[in-house]
């Protein structure tokens, strides 16, 4: 596909690199003569100086052809124009990074009346994530696939768990709980588990199962922990005022702690549930007196990385809290995932990862879409949603049967609302939604995980 993205700075770099690795032909916006050299010097894209919101500038980049526009610059309003202009100068697809909290209640308004294809919120969509795993304490990471109905997570094994040295085909049999490891991530390595494949105290895995189902597997492997119902979180932005609407919807207790007094008040009449403490977080007293030994999750959301990371670094030493540190700036990335920081969010680069997905799912207009996608290993490893049309080459054969390509799983098949975790004489139907795991980079339709 032809594709515009508009602002480079780390979500529109991102995207061109991602887009550019999977073949679609990108054009590069920005206002900043150097910034546009390096990306175009890094990456096989062209790149035009300018304002996305200039009518000439888009036609300079081939506005007329473009099956799509993605508007990523600092600005909302700007944002919202460039995709408003391109959808007078051509019929392409168009895409609006919107982060101001007061469009959120107008934002289905003002997506039907630009005629946008989707608008997405970095705040909102970093805050939902953290909420879902602060409700399921065992996960690291959590995906849903078939509208809610499947789960793909991500946890640690620890030392002595009787996952230690069990094989993948014994799980079933020996814990009787119905779920797929489709990842293990060991040390620098990823596998995509064949049944024979024996797991190892920590180990990084990625199962998919029902959610009923990921509740038994967690209590079978002794990894349920209680409800949380004590929350810590240090920095009253924008993600923070997200994070803490939806736990307290969920009856648990928060705490904010924000140093600006005047950002204080408005979170107390934004929040009349929660504490809002008026400190400077990092000072270690002030987390002591409030609670920190006590609390069950602890998320350093402040607007900078190094405060974020003493933080929660301390909240590791000091409680044993899931810990969830936000991180914007990935320079030192190999350094960081070393640290004990939890949970690392990057609002930058969820906000990529939901554009991909939709640009992956519009890609195919024939043949078996891509519903969802998302990497659950950086890089490395995707997991694809199929929903299965009649030219599919696969149908009703037995999996066991199918020459696949390797690195490649059939994890999940949902039939008519029927989750199937699949075995080899189990097969695939019209009309079915198909689960695929794999290190195979670029498949857009269900056929292409045939050799």
């Amino acid at each position: 596909m032809n594709i515009i993205i508009v602002g480079c700075g780390k979500v529109g770099v991102t995207l061109a690199e991602q887009l550019n690795l999977e073949g679609h032909d990108i054009v590069i916006i920005d206002n900043r003569a150097a910034v546009i050299n390096d990306v175009t010097t890094s990456l096989d894209v062209m790149g035009i100086v300018g304002s996305g919101a200039s009518y000439h500038v888009l036609l300079e980049a081939g506005i007329e052809k473009a099956h799509l526009l993605i508007a990523v610059t600092g600005s909302d309003e700007l944002n919202l124009l460039c995709c408003l202009i391109a959808r007078k100068a051509s019929n392409c697809h168009t895409i609006a990074r919107v982060r101001n909290p007061h469009y959120n209640d107008e934002i289905v308004f003002i997506k039907e009346e630009l005629g946008l294809s989707m608008t997405i919120n970095p705040e909102l969509e970093t805050a939902t994530t953290m909420a879902r795993l602060i409700k399921l304490p065992s996960a690291i990471e959590i995906d849903t696939f078939a509208k809610g109905k499947v789960e793909l997570l991500k946890f640690h094994v620890p030392p002595n768990s009787v996952l230690d040295k069990m094989k993948v085909i014994n799980i079933f049999s020996k814990l009787r709980c119905k779920v797929l490891v489709c990842a293990v991530e060991r040390e620098d390595q990823v596998f995509i588990p064949s049944g024979n494949f024996e797991l190892r105290a920590n180990d990084i895995i990625s199962f998919v199962a029902s959610p009923r189902d990921s509740m038994d597997f967690f209590q079978k492997i002794d990894m349920y922990i209680h409800k949380i119902r004590k929350v810590m979180i240090i920095g009253g932005g924008t993600m923070a005022l997200y994070l803490a609407k939806r736990l307290i919807n969920s009856d648990i207790n928060v705490t904010i702690i924000e140093q600006n007094s005047e950002r204080c008040e408005e979170l107390s009449d934004l929040l009349p549930e929660a504490l809002i403490i008026n400190a400077n977080a990092t000072y270690k007293n002030v987390l002591l007196e409030e609670g920190l030994e006590d609390t069950e999750a602890f998320a350093a959301l402040t607007n900078y990385d190094e405060e974020n990371i003493l933080l929660s670094l301390y909240a590791k030493k000091r409680s044993e809290a899931k810990v969830f540190t936000k991180i914007s700036r990935m320079t030192y990335d190999d350094i960081v995932v070393e640290m004990p920081l939890g949970i690392i969010v990057n609002p930058k680069l969820i906000t990529a990862d939901r554009i991909l997905q939709h640009v992956r799912a519009m890609q195919n207009t024939k043949g078996s879409n891509v519903e969802t996608l998302y990497n659950i290993v950086e890089n490395k490893v995707e997991a694809l949603e199929f929903f299965v049309r009649n030219n599919a080459k696969l149908l009703g054969v037995p999996l066991e049967k199918l020459q696949l390509k390797p690195n490649l799983l059939v994890s999940c098949i949902n039939r008519k609302g029927k989750i199937i975790i699949p075995n080899g004489q189990d097969h695939i139907q019209l009309g079915d939604t198909v689960i695929i795991v794999t290190t195979n980079k670029g498949l857009d339709d269900l056929n292409d995980i045939l050799l």
